[in-house]
């Protein structure tokens, strides 16, 4: 269990499972109240497509070696928005409808969502320099 707890800490993957409830030692950061996983086609429609903010959409699966690089650092830079644009994380397998509805055929995808339209798109990994251009061309900075 502490081995499966140490590689989800390190992976920056959400819990899932029995371990699920066990909540981490450390305080959330600003990063982690503006990212938030997708729950069901309701919840992206509520949370994504009704956003009065930008919306960063992170089309991933727990599979993908490059979504683990990806995820992360575009978290990060979600939180130096300082709630300016907000960032969803779709798990693939476990919302194939949305991937599909989205057109998603490679992960990791990510869209740049403005009043629920995809104004921008982008396919595999990105360095920071990217991202944050990304994000600034969403935010209009």
């Amino acid at each position: 269990m502490a081995q499966r707890l140490a590689l989800q800490r390190l992976l920056s993957l959400p819990a899932r499972g029995p371990l699920a409830s066990h909540g981490r030692a450390f305080g959330t950061s600003a990063g982690r109240r503006s990212t938030f996983n997708v729950q069901d086609g309701s919840d992206f429609q509520d949370r994504v497509v009704n956003s009065s903010k930008p919306v960063v959409v992170d089309f991933h699966a727990q599979w993908c070696g490059p979504c683990k690089i990806l995820g992360p650092r575009l978290e990060k830079l979600v939180a130096k928005q300082e709630g300016k644009v907000l960032m969803a994380k779709v798990d693939i397998d476990d919302h194939t409808d949305l991937a599909i509805e989205y057109e998603v055929s490679a992960v990791p995808t990510v869209l740049a969502m403005k009043n629920g339209d995809v104004v921008d798109k982008f396919v595999g990994i990105k360095d920071e320099d990217q991202l944050e251009a990304f994000l600034k061309k969403l935010i209009g900075a």
